[in-house]
């Protein structure tokens, strides 16, 4: 009985370490990764878009990329920081076609490829809705340091998604450029990217 109750400790103990090895990283962490550039950001995914297309970060090289995480039942900051993305592109005429905005759900359970198909259009013919598997998008926001959490809430929606709200800039090799903060203005967004566009015909 005794070995029994000491292996069955042992077992407790190596599964509680072996969980707090693998915890999701906190939002503060997360955030001194991005603000401070203390990590590589960006990298592969492999997710299925609005089209039903199976799509790779490789598929769109040869353009900078907006990358944004969000979720369609977001009420507020998603909608806002999509549209500020879509409004930059019109500012910036026939140099647009230079650029592809993404918009990467962190909801996959609500966030369908049908869903998708409605919601993303709405901002923007350009712009691309990726979902996935939950381990396809927990390794894609892994690879851009994003934080999100499922948040129980009452009412029909039963929850909602806390997350970091970056729009990340990956160049035309899918390298890290930058991030623009939640709320950017589409004003603002328009001039970065022609920086980059401009560098890059130098």
């Amino acid at each position: 009985m005794f070995c029994w109750a000491l292996l069955a400790s042992l077992s407790l103990i190596h599964l509680s370490a072996h969980s707090e090895v693998r915890a999701p990283r906190s939002a503060a962490e997360l955030m001194d990764v991005v603000m401070w550039n203390r990590e590589p950001i960006g990298g592969h995914f492999r997710l299925i878009d609005h089209l039903g297309r199976e799509r790779t970060e490789r598929d769109f090289r040869g353009r900078l990329m907006l990358v944004y995480f969000g979720f369609t039942f977001c009420p507020d900051i998603c909608p806002t920081d999509l549209q500020q993305m879509s409004f930059a592109l019109e500012k910036l005429g026939p140099n647009a076609r230079a650029v592809v905005p993404i918009f990467i759900t962190l909801d996959p359970q609500r966030d369908s490829r049908a869903l998708l198909s409605r919601y993303v259009p709405a901002f923007h013919p350009q712009m691309v809705g990726l979902t996935g598997s939950d381990t396809a998008i927990r390794k894609a926001a892994d690879a851009y340091k994003v934080y999100y959490a499922k948040v129980s809430v009452k009412g029909a929606a039963r929850y909602t998604i806390d997350h970091s709200s970056f729009i990340y800039l990956m160049s035309s090799e899918g390298k890290y450029l930058g991030f623009l903060p939640p709320s950017t203005s589409a004003d603002r967004i328009a001039q970065v990217i022609r920086t980059h566009l401009n560098s890059a015909k130098k």
